[in-house]
């Protein structure tokens, strides 16, 4: 973290800033921070409507006891397949699963869901990923089944007959499509509403201006994600399309 730790003092300017409404990186701005460091600080820690810095900074320091009483995993991190900066990597772990978090994600789900999206190979044992995250395999079954349940993972069994957790290349297409799909029944649901209360009434016209926006939206975010599909399977090395390289 670029200027080390983040301090108490800076804490509660990170609390005010929430408290006033401004946007993680006019806060990231005023404290001389990355954005993400705010945006990691504020998600870990309640979310923008339960920030408080006292609280965070009881907890920041919690972790770090806990972290010097833990056993030693040896005298440095095990080599990075292509040259990659170990640490860069889990810096950019932690952003990831921040961003998910915002979405909506639980943590631990989103934890799982970042492990797996950054592995070469897309998919990992819960052994793996129990190793790797340092949580119970409870934890880790229970962020799984949620992730099936959204259709972000599946799984299969390898040659020793292991159960592997895989996130394959068209997720976030049928992500896209399942957005699609349940925006597509509020527009129904919205539609009913008219009838229920009266076509030309306040409240009916304002259903049906919803049902006709969000049916745009849902057609258009199908059209756009069976456009765009193939980009997902796009393999290393070559170009995207319309790309002249």
């Amino acid at each position: 973290m670029p200027g080390g730790r983040l301090t108490q003092q800076e804490r509660q300017q990170i609390a005010l800033g929430v408290a006033d409404g401004l946007a993680y990186a006019e806060i990231a701005r005023r404290l001389d921070r990355p954005t993400s460091t705010i945006t990691r600080e504020v998600m870990r820690n309640g979310g923008p409507g339960a920030y408080r810095a006292d609280l965070a900074h009881r907890a920041t320091e919690a972790r770090a006891h806990r972290r010097s009483k833990a056993v030693p995993r040896g005298p440095e991190a095990p080599p990075q397949a292509h040259g990659r900066d170990a640490g860069a990597v889990q810096a950019y772990e932690e952003v990831f699963t921040t961003v998910m978090m915002a979405s909506g994600m639980p943590r631990m789900t989103a934890r799982v869901m970042a492990c797996l999206t950054l592995t070469d190979s897309g998919s990992l044992t819960a052994a793996g990923l129990v190793r790797h995250l340092q949580v119970s395999p409870a934890s880790v079954s229970k962020s799984i089944t949620f992730l099936e349940e959204q259709g972000l993972v599946r799984r299969e069994r390898d040659e020793g007959r292991r159960e592997r957790y895989v996130v394959d290349d068209d997720i976030w297409y049928q992500s896209m499509m399942a957005s699609a799909r349940s925006t597509a029944r509020i527009v129904d649901t919205a539609r009913q509403g008219v009838a229920v209360l009266g076509p030309g009434t306040p409240a009916g016209t304002r259903m049906e201006n919803i049902a006709r926006f969000l049916d745009f939206v849902s057609e258009s975010i199908a059209r756009a994600a069976e456009q765009a599909r193939e980009i997902l399977h796009t393999k290393p090395g070559t170009p995207p399309a319309g790309d002249p390289g």
